[in-house]
This record gives structure tokens, sequence and C-alpha cells, in this order.
């Protein structure tokens, strides 16, 4: 061995940096705990998990429930796999690409946890949700939800709503999930919201639908509309119709082709590429944006961890997009 290389190794195995590094001194965190994937706590993007609002720019919170699935369950694990991939992707590469700043330097940003309910009870469900989604909306935070079945975002657009008055809604599903069925459930949600004057359905837009249409006068961009379009002009249909309004963003996964994002619970073949449901989002900064949410990431049907994996870059995308919000409407 040369005496470089032996310097160089007693560097590795002594200097005090390197101790700290590698986990050597018990007494302070492995920076290989933070930069590692499958090491160290699982929050998303390694956010500090607290619940302690004050001054917080944006909270992420998962709502683990599949409660009102309609064909295949597991979304109540969704929450979890997206935060575990999240964790190869804006951490180990920050900021993750395209974006050119971290998003660290200039938002104080917390994973609030999971929003826990007595399972099996919808009413429960939706309390929880309205207590601590409307606890991050009163406490002036932009929201980041994952999810779990739809049903989860009708409270969040609830809480925004109460605050900003009717909002557009930013859809991107295979589905309208505005039919009404007589029941709330992940498919009704929205024809709920909008006969409670929560969305303006004539300001809002629902991309990639191909299986349900809506009763309501939402724009509609569809699964065949949609075949030749680029992101960019996508997004621009979009700025189109929601103009400055309080909006909101909910992107089901089974809006892209199965192709891309098999686990999830009603997938239909037809819909966005991955690249052109990430370049739409890139292209949705400078809109204001209150809250958002990815969900149906289901992971028994998912085994490669490849539409977990996609949903945890569409929420880093949806980070930018509300960071941007939250400079320029100074909400």
């Amino acid at each position: 061995m040369t005496d470089t290389k032996k310097s160089l190794q007693d560097t590795m195995v002594h200097g005090d940096m390197t101790k700290k590094f590698l986990g050597y001194e018990p007494e302070h965190t492995s920076v290989l705990e933070m930069l590692t994937p499958f090491q160290g706590i699982q929050s998303f993007l390694r956010l500090p998990y607290q619940r302690d609002l004050e001054g917080v720019d944006i909270s992420v919170y998962g709502i683990p429930s599949d409660i009102s699935t309609s064909n295949r369950p597991g979304a109540r694990f969704g929450p979890r796999a997206i935060r575990e991939q999240s964790l190869l992707l804006g951490v180990y590469s920050d900021p993750f690409p395209p974006h050119k700043h971290s998003l660290r330097d200039h938002m104080k940003m917390v994973d609030y946890g999971d929003l826990a309910f007595e399972f099996g009870y919808v009413e429960e469900l939706l309390r929880v949700s309205h207590e601590h989604i409307g606890r991050m909306v009163d406490a002036g935070t932009h929201t980041l939800g994952l999810g779990g079945d739809h049903l989860v975002t009708y409270p969040a657009i609830k809480e925004h709503a109460r605050k900003h008055g009717p909002l557009s809604l930013i859809h991107f599903d295979a589905h309208s999930d505005d039919t009404n069925m007589g029941a709330l459930h992940h498919g009704s949600m929205f024809w709920y919201a909008c006969e409670e004057n929560l969305i303006d359905p004539t300001r809002s837009i629902q991309i990639g639908v191909r299986h349900t249409l809506p009763e309501h006068d939402f724009n509609v961009l569809s699964g065949e509309d949609i075949i030749d379009m680029k992101g960019t002009e996508i997004a621009q249909r979009i700025r189109e119709v929601v103009g400055d309004n309080p909006c909101y963003i909910s992107l089901d996964v089974d809006g892209m082709d199965p192709a891309f994002t098999p686990g999830t619970g009603t997938p239909v073949p037809g819909g966005l590429t991955s690249m052109q449901q990430r370049q739409i989002l890139w292209h949705l900064k400078g809109l204001n944006v209150v809250g958002a949410d990815v969900v149906e990431v289901s992971p028994p049907y998912d085994p490669t961890g490849q539409t977990a994996n996609i949903a945890a870059g569409c929420a880093i995308d949806l980070m930018h997009v509300l960071a941007e919000s939250r400079k320029l409407y100074n909400q």
C-alpha cells in the first residue's frame, strides 16, 4: 500500500467528519441515514416530522385510507410508499431535476405525519381530516396530501374553500369523480363539492378523463384530446381556464396510462405518459395554488414500486408549484 493510499484510509476511518458521516459517534445522526434511501426515518424528503406549524410554508400529510375504494383496495399503503420513494428522488438528488433550486433554501417545510382515524368509518375519516387540515389552513400553510383513495381530497378542498371561497380544481384522472351515486366516496366527491359551492366547475379543468364524464360544467381534456398534445400545451390550456383564481391540484395516478402507473385501484388504458404528467406540472408554476395532493397509489398492485416512484416525483413537482405560489401570492 502506498503512503498516499494509507493516508487516505486513515482519514476515512479516523477523521472527525468521517466518523460523524459514517455514524461511528452514536450521539450524532449519521449523514448516511439522511442520504441513503433505505436507512433512517422515513418522512417525506426527510423533512422534519412535526406538528408545530409556526412559520411553516408547506405541510405534507398522509391519509392512509382506502375505505371508499370501489374496485381494488390497497391505497391505505400509498402514503408510506410515496414517502419511501421520495428518499431516492428528492434527497439523494436535491434539487430534483429539472428544478434548479432546492426548496430547503427558502421554504420551511414539514411532514405533519399521517392523519390517523378509527378505520372502517367514513365519518371518522372526514372528521379527523377536517380537524387537521383545517388546522394547517388556519396556520397559513400550503398543503400537500398523500393518499389514500380519492375521497381524501374532499376534506382538503372543503377546508381551503372555507378560507378562499370556491376553488378552481385542476384534476388529473381517468374518471371525472363528478357522479351523483347517492353517497360520498372516491367516485362522487367532486359532485358533492360542486353542489356545496366548494368548486367553481366553469373555472376548473379535468385532464385525462376517459371512463366517466362529469355531470357539472367542468372544462375537460379527455384521454382522446391529449394523445397528440405536449405537456406544455396542456399546461397552457389549464392556465387559460383557471386564471389567477385560488386553485387546488388533485393528481390521481390513474390519470396516467397503466403502462406507467399500474399500481392503482381502477386502471384505465389510454392515459398520460409519466413525462407528459411531469411536464404539465413544471409549467403550472405561477398559478395561485393553495393546496394539492397525489392519490390512489396501491402498493399491492405495484410490485416494482414504479407507481409510487412516479407519484413521489409528481409530489416533488407539486411542492415546487406550491412554493412558487407562496412566493408570488404571499398567502
